[in-house]
């Protein structure tokens, strides 16, 4: 997709979240959400599917997370009738935690492989299969000191129209929207590719 970055965040700096995933999908012809069912993820989860109640939802499950994540996830996928689609490593973690004796400590040389394995080799191929012209994500600049230089629109390095819609949001506007919405929220989470939740696994630094 050919589009004047500049522009496209001038257009949508003033936009609430939902006037901004409207206008993504407005220049979409197959758009998806992403999401790791982390917590306030139903947030964006809900607003993209006011939009485009069919719209693909795109799943990287790692085969790491709690047991309250995937309770979570179920409860969400069934509330809103997500169209969501799965993808998961080429190995299962129990062969992976045998030949990496679990999952690698961050200053493990074997960290980058293992991230590769459950999140970014899954998630290329997604990418590959489904072929979306704009991603919506539920980034935040709050979140990540890496996160701060960037901008609600972005484009991938294959040409993907990264869209932030809560980009500007802080964790108590999504609480406010969760409560509005009677949406649910789960803390347990659990991301074995971060050691702490300010470092970036990858997605949006390589991608």
């Amino acid at each position: 997709m050919s589009i004047d970055l500049t522009a496209a965040n001038a257009a949508v700096a003033d936009k609430s979240p939902q006037e901004i995933i409207a206008w993504a999908i407005a220049q979409a012809e197959n758009p998806v959400v992403t999401t790791n069912f982390r917590p306030y993820e139903s947030v964006i989860l809900h607003m993209a599917v006011q939009a485009k109640p069919d719209i693909r939802v795109l799943w990287v499950d790692s085969g790491y997370n709690t047991s309250a994540t995937y309770r979570f996830a179920e409860q969400v996928i069934q509330d809103l009738n997500l169209n969501v689609e799965v993808y998961i490593p080429r190995e299962t973690a129990a062969r992976r935690n045998v030949l990496m004796k679990g999952i690698p400590d961050i200053d493990d040389p074997l960290h980058e492989e293992f991230t590769r394995q459950v999140k970014l080799e899954p998630f290329q191929r997604a990418l590959a299969e489904i072929k979306p012209d704009v991603w919506l994500n539920a980034i935040r600049k709050d979140q990540t000191e890496f996160r701060q230089s960037l901008e609600i629109v972005s484009q991938s390095k294959d040409g993907i129209l990264k869209v932030a819609p809560l980009f500007n949001l802080t964790e108590a506007d999504l609480d406010a929207y969760l409560a509005e919405h009677n949406l649910p929220n789960e803390h347990d989470y659990f991301d074995p590719t971060k050691a702490v939740e300010t470092r970036e696994c990858g997605l949006h630094t390589q991608l």
